[in-house]
C-alpha cells in the first residue's frame, strides 16, 4: 500500500523543505514522490511512502511541520510518452470515478488520488502497484 501524506510548512522560509527532507534521511525515509505547493508564508507539501509511522516519528521533532492528512493512494507503472496520461484517465473517466489527486513519482510511476478508492483500484487493475 502507497500512502500519500500531506505536510504544512507553516513557517515557508528558505530551508524549511530542506529540514523536512533532512529529518526523514536521517530517519532512513525513502521518499517516492514529493510536490510542493505554497504562497507566502505556508506551503503544503505532498510525500509518497510505503508506511506512513516512520514519517510521523521523524517529524514530531521538526519545528513549524505538521501532519493534515495521510490517505491511501494508487501508484501506477506507467511508460514515458505522448498520451500516457490521457489513457490511464481515460479508463479512470469511463469507470466514473473522480480524481482529486495526481502527480509523478520515481520511475516512471504516476500516483492517483480518489475518494472512491476501490473503484479506482478497479480501473487500474493490471497496472497499479499492490
Amino acid at each position: 500500500m502507497a500512502t500519500d501524506m500531506v505536510i504544512e510548512l507553516e513557517d515557508d522560509t528558505p530551508g524549511a523543505l530542506a529540514r523536512v527532507a533532512t529529518a526523514l534521511s536521517d530517519a532512513g525515509i525513502n521518499i517516492a514522490a514529493v510536490t510542493a505547493l505554497g504562497a507566502g508564508h505556508c506551503a503544503e507539501v505532498h510525500i509518497l511512502v510505503p508506511h506512513p509511522e516512520p514519517v510521523r516519528h521523524a517529524l514530531a521533532i521538526v519545528h513549524s511541520v505538521s501532519i493534515n492528512r495521510e490517505r491511501e493512494v494508487v501508484v501506477v507503472q506507467c511508460q514515458d510518452r505522448p498520451g500516457e496520461l490521457a489513457d490511464l484517465t481515460g479508463r479512470i473517466a469511463h469507470a466514473g470515478v473522480d480524481l482529486d489527486l495526481v502527480y509523478v513519482a520515481t520511475g516512471s510511476r504516476v500516483v492517483f488520488g480518489s475518494d472512491d478508492i476501490d473503484g479506482l483500484r478497479a480501473a487500474l487493475h493490471g497496472t497499479a502497484f499492490p
